[in-house]
């Protein structure tokens, strides 16, 4: 990644778990940038440049929460799959849904993966680590660019 931070979108609703992500993620190994969309259509937005996303940068991964305001994070994650400038980003479904026909419909989706949220405080930290030692050290990710 010719040591250019990795860039993340999380698309996530709850203030509370974007200042868990995004403190677990500041004490990472790997130099990364969290942006933030707080429902689906400003997550669609920021992925296709637009408005005042126009400058926003290309992620190179998206952790996706699926019960979203305004435009669900399901419908997100269809588009996303479907747009040929943004289907290669892999998208990480953080939900606290653990619905099987979520999880099914996810995959089917092409979700990257699929993860419920924790109740408890320490085991959704645990998780959050554990995306960032997989997704961000061991996963090679595409380039960064629109092939």
């Amino acid at each position: 990644m010719n040591g250019n931070p990795i860039e993340i979108l999380l698309v996530e609703d709850n203030p509370g778990d974007v200042r868990l992500v995004m403190e677990v993620f500041k004490d990472a190994k790997v130099a990364n940038d969290i942006h933030v969309a707080e429902d689906g259509v400003e997550a669609m937005a920021f992925l296709r440049k637009e408005g005042k996303f126009a400058g926003s940068v290309r992620p190179d991964l998206v952790l996706l929460d699926l019960n979203l305001p305004k435009k669900d994070g399901r419908e997100v994650l269809t588009e996303i799959k479907t747009d040929d400038a943004l289907k290669r980003i892999p998208v990480i479904v953080l939900t606290t849904s653990s619905a099987e026909e979520d999880i099914m419909k996810s995959y089917s989706e092409y979700a990257n993966s699929y993860i419920t949220k924790p109740m408890n405080l320490a085991q959704f930290i645990k998780v959050v680590r554990s995306i960032e030692d997989f997704w961000l050290t061991i996963v090679k990710l595409p380039p960064n660019g629109k092939h």
